[in-house]
């Protein structure tokens, strides 16, 4: 985007940059070194689920820093922040079951709050496993912002024994050692090859089901789902989304959603709990 395309005076951040009153605001800016030109800038808010819990998540804050390159190229200020995730890999067997689908309301009220809270003009959003894809999509929708979502990526699958295995190898590993089939150490070897990058679970679960209808929907950019997190282009993936976001926002375009996403969703063999996903 070309400097000065966008009008200020109709973005939200106006009312945090904009005129003598909004001196106090613009002085806590200068205090994290944004300059002048920065503040004076479309605000884009840069939304991520990083966190240290689980592999799905972990590539996150490093993916943001090229997200926030495409912005300041497309001459935007980018402003990151993240929330939390529950990861269902690990909360899954015990009580902390009972906090997944409750965290997909967390992301999407504290994302919403955030931009509403400091006037942000647009959204990228990051996010890596489980119910952190539709908690970050549900808050770009309620916000009627320009935005982009952009999934971390999924992990690689580890080797043993000349094959390939990832974590329902381990899953379906538990069942087969109460069985009596499997011994420790075999057990062992195995939970220690099967996940060995960051990314999330290797399977059509939650995670993939959703990267797959951010682009059937129209809130990713196409083929940006399909890399792993630990490759490069996922960085490549995450300049392109924030220069588009802030094409969307020059344009004013807000209205993203397609109304045959459910028929894409079907052909792609979605996870059976994707449909709660879609009604929220």
């Amino acid at each position: 985007m070309s400097a000065g395309k966008v009008d200020k005076s109709k973005l939200p951040s106006r009312y945090v940059t904009e005129g003598p009153a909004r001196a106090p605001h613009r002085s806590y800016m200068y205090a994290m070194g944004v300059t002048e030109e920065e503040i004076h800038q479309p605000l884009v808010g840069v939304a991520t689920c990083w966190n240290e819990a689980a592999p799905c998540n972990i590539a996150l804050n490093r993916q943001a820093q090229s997200v926030k390159l495409g912005v300041k190229h497309a001459n935007g200020t980018p402003r990151e922040f993240t929330t939390i995730t529950v990861t269902d890999g690990i909360a899954m067997g015990h009580e902390g079951m009972r906090s997944s689908l409750a965290s997909r309301e967390a992301i999407a009220d504290t994302v919403e709050l955030t931009m509403r809270g400091h006037c942000y003009d647009a959204l990228v959003g990051l996010a890596g496993c489980d119910k952190s894809l539709p908690g970050m999509m549900m808050a770009m929708v309620r916000l009627n912002v320009p935005s982009v979502f952009i999934y971390g990526g999924s992990i690689l699958p580890g080797r043993l024994n000349g094959k390939d295995v990832t974590v329902q190898d381990v899953f379906e590993a538990v069942g087969q050692h109460q069985a009596g089939n499997m011994t420790d150490a075999e057990l062992e070897i195995l939970e220690r090859v099967a996940c060995p990058s960051a990314g999330a679970c290797g399977g059509q679960f939650t995670a993939n089901t959703m990267a797959c209808v951010s682009e059937a929907i129209g809130l990713a950019l196409l083929n940006s789902s399909g890399a792993p997190a630990p490759y490069e282009s996922r960085d490549q993936y995450g300049v392109a989304s924030g220069d588009a976001v802030m094409n969307l926002l020059e344009k004013n375009i807000r209205d993203m959603l397609r109304a045959d996403a459910v028929e894409i969703y079907i052909s792609q063999g979605a996870k059976p709990g994707f449909g709660g996903q879609l009604m929220a």
